[in-house]
């Protein structure tokens, strides 16, 4: 009954979340879409012809990768990080706190909403990806383990963000004046081998550029960080933010103040 009653909450929360998407897809589905058109046309077609080859590919090739993840990382962070909040603000999460559900149940039913839409969004921009040019993938297996990871590991983060913000403001900052820095700095649109070498260091302390170049590896076979090293990243990251999410749901931080 007690593994019976959690299937049956945990797949409420994620169709819920589904069903959140799907309805509003004109804000969900079709700005990731654009936008990566827009990347392409500006950065992979006309910029792309005076810059050249990079990293053995053709510019637009390199970047495409790096695009399909920055699409993916920024809707699994923004999906947890509106829902959760909404939650909040309608009122409606203590429905959901006095339900016979773990917490550990909650946090698994709105990081699964985050990365089926991060999935669907980097779908949806793989293919307006092959419209412009034509991608291989050297490892099926890297490609969507890291895409996986990825976007667990933003959507445990933009739980975290929901659970502490008070109002609106709040759970825009972040991915405003972090995760979009964070992002651009992250090695989707080049290699950081064209940094000096002060560069590079500080660009590998930024996680980004790690799930960056683990996703690139998995279609073009070349990566600027070790892989296993990028996986061991993404692993560490993800275990230690779902810890921090049980721990602030269990003090009642955010929900019960």
């Amino acid at each position: 009954m007690y593994v019976k009653t959690n299937l049956i909450g945990f797949n409420t929360i994620v169709i819920r979340e589904f069903g959140r998407i799907v309805r509003i897809w004109a804000q969900t589905i079709v700005p990731p879409a654009i936008t990566a058109t827009l990347y392409f046309i500006i950065f992979g077609s006309l910029i792309g012809r005076r810059i050249g080859d990079m990293g053995g590919y053709s510019y637009i090739q390199y970047i495409a990768p790096g695009l399909i993840m920055m699409s993916v990382i920024t809707n699994s962070y923004g999906n947890v990080v509106s829902s959760f909040f909404g939650a909040k603000f309608g009122k409606h999460i203590e429905e959901l706190l006095v339900a016979p559900l773990p917490n550990w149940l909650i946090v698994c039913g709105y990081v699964a909403g985050g990365v089926v839409r991060g999935l669907l969004v980097g779908v949806v921009v793989t293919i307006v990806t092959l419209v412009f040019t034509h991608i291989s993938v050297h490892n099926v297996f890297v490609v969507f383990s890291a895409v996986l990871l990825s976007s667990i590991v933003f959507a445990l983060a933009g739980m975290i963000n929901a659970i502490f913000a008070k109002n609106f403001d709040q759970i825009t900052f972040i991915p405003t004046f972090v995760l979009t820095p964070l992002t651009y700095l992250g090695g989707v649109f080049y290699t950081i081998a064209l940094l000096p070498d002060w560069a590079q260091h500080i660009s590998q302390a930024n996680p980004i550029l790690y799930m960056v170049n683990a996703f690139r590896f998995g279609f073009l076979g070349v990566s600027d960080v070790d892989v296993g090293l990028a996986y061991g990243i993404m692993l560490a990251f993800a275990a230690a933010l779902f810890a921090a999410c049980l721990i602030l749901l269990n003090k009642g931080v955010g929900t019960r103040e």
